[in-house]
């Protein structure tokens, strides 16, 4: 038999069992919700019993009153059965796969056969169809989000995804990053693997120290360490977490030449590289495959830039830092009570990565303004001076020039104390990172590059609302921040992003 699309109602659900299923609308328990409609004449209001529908349906549900579909859940592979009384038009309104399987079927039963971490699931899925809201916990997440895929349900597949990466950062003994990324992988759930993907990359000193990193495949392994954007504290951490890695994993030799290979040891100081080459057993073991790499790293450290660039091509990620937080590469910064005023900073890093370059010294002053006036609001240059400065958080303009009762965003200037020769064919990326509170605990939320001002990112803190007391970008009322700086060899290097 059919079924009517649009308005109607399948065939084949009877009346009986429609009136059992809406009767809740002579009987709606509680005292009603009355609200005046703003706008509308006198004797107009909205009269609010959605509660009380849903609490009828769920009652509807783990009663079985009217029932007219019984589900039989089987596990693969088990005797393990689960019964569930249920109402074939709730089924259909949600669900395509299930109108289809219920105008299929011989009888009232329909059954249906599940992985077992899903069949455990069954009852919380199908509480979701009458009561449109569910409870989830970090290992019902891929079961409850398989079912949802597989019987299109797509607001609660939707919704789990969403839940998923916004808890990347909860404890599990386990972990669960990696195994999300993984089924996110295999089930083409783009936000959800990207979203893997970029808190693994962000949080990478602490997820080396988790569970989380021995649990990583080879391809997951090799995606990482072909990133530019990691936040660690060195390449020599991650060279070290890759030996305990391997340790643990034992990978063949492909995979293992492949991680050794994706290592910018040329970002490794050469003292430690010689220390390398003789305690490191992983290295010992297929340093042929990585000669290459090691004999340019030195020459690098050996040579000027521009001394090694007559010679051999530098081009390549080798030479590209990622996001160092050793002190060499520049500093944190928290800033307490954000909102009040502008705040300014100092700190060194090293020239540049080769060791020609790593005994100069750079100071860089970083002013932060809760309300930098955007380039589009600013007077011309010459008509009002003082308007070129950011302006304060009380609505006071920088230096006058009229226009510091315009609303600003937080901003971040990092520029060089004095201007050098030594600079010549070196030009810095700064990166600011930002912490926030999730589920408890600090972790990256952003990683902002710039040249001069997070202006020229457009987004730095649009969403974080620092005004707000509990905005998750505040950490004890403070703004935890880590202003990366990058030396790139210009003219040698291209960055990959």
């Amino acid at each position: 038999m059919g079924s009517e699309r649009g308005g109607g109602r399948p065939a084949w659900i009877g009346a009986g069992v429609l009136l059992a299923i809406l009767g809740f609308c002579v009987t709606v328990a509680g005292a009603a919700a009355l609200k005046p409609d703003a706008g509308l004449e006198s004797g107009w209001a909205t009269i609010n019993h959605s509660m009380a529908l849903v609490q009828r349906l769920e009652a509807l549900l783990a009663q079985g009153n009217g029932s007219d579909v019984v589900l039989r859940v089987q596990t693969v592979n088990s005797d393990e059965v689960k019964v569930i009384q249920a109402h074939a038009l709730v089924l259909s309104l949600h669900s395509e796969v299930f109108e289809e399987l219920l105008q299929a079927r011989n009888g009232s039963t329909l059954v249906l056969t599940e992985l077992a971490e899903c069949a455990a699931v069954f009852d919380k899925f199908t509480r979701y169809l009458y009561c449109g809201e569910i409870s989830v916990s970090l290992d019902q997440a891929v079961p409850l989000h398989k079912l949802a895929s597989k019987y299109r349900v797509w607001a609660l597949r939707q919704g789990l995804s969403l839940y998923m990466r916004q808890h990347m950062a909860s404890d599990s003994p386990a972990g669960h990053v990696v195994g999300w990324y993984q089924y996110a992988t295999q089930t083409g759930d783009a936000a959800l693997r990207d979203g893997c993907l970029q808190y693994l990359s962000w949080n990478l000193s602490s997820v080396m120290q988790s569970g989380e990193w021995v649990a990583m495949g080879d391809g997951l392994l090799l995606t990482l360490l072909q990133r530019s954007d990691l936040v660690l504290h060195s390449e020599l951490e991650l060279f070290e977490a890759l030996e305990a890695w391997a340790a643990q994993n034992r990978p063949d030799a492909a995979a293992a030449e492949s991680a050794l290979r994706a290592v910018r040891y040329a970002m490794i100081p050469p003292q430690q590289l010689f220390r390398l080459q003789k305690q490191s057993p992983l290295l010992l073991r297929y340093q042929e495959s990585v000669r290459d790499l090691l004999f340019l790293a030195f020459q690098f450290h050996a040579a000027s830039p521009q001394q090694l660039a007559k010679y051999f091509d530098v081009n390549c990620s080798l030479f590209t830092p990622r996001n160092y937080l050793s002190p060499a590469w520049g500093a944190p910064w928290v800033i307490n009570n954000p909102t009040r005023d502008d705040r300014s900073t100092s700190f060194q890093t090293q020239l540049g990565p080769s060791g020609h370059d790593a005994g100069k010294r750079v100071t860089w002053n970083a002013l932060f303004s809760p309300r930098w006036l955007p380039l589009n609001l600013r007077a011309p240059y010459g008509e009002h001076a003082g308007s070129m400065l950011p302006a304060r958080a009380d609505g006071g303009g920088g230096g006058g020039g009229g226009v510091g009762g315009s609303a600003g965003h937080p901003r971040i200037i990092v520029t060089p104390a004095t201007s050098s020769a030594d600079f010549a064919g070196v030009s810095f990326q700064k990166t600011v990172i930002v912490a926030a509170r999730q589920q408890g605990k600090a972790v990256v939320r952003h990683v902002y590059n710039f040249h001069q001002s997070t202006e020229e990112t457009g987004d730095f803190l649009a969403n974080a609302d620092l005004q707000r007391r509990a905005s998750e970008y505040l950490i004890d009322n403070s703004l935890y921040l880590h202003i990366v700086v990058k030396p790139i060899y210009h003219t040698l290097v291209i960055a990959k992003k």
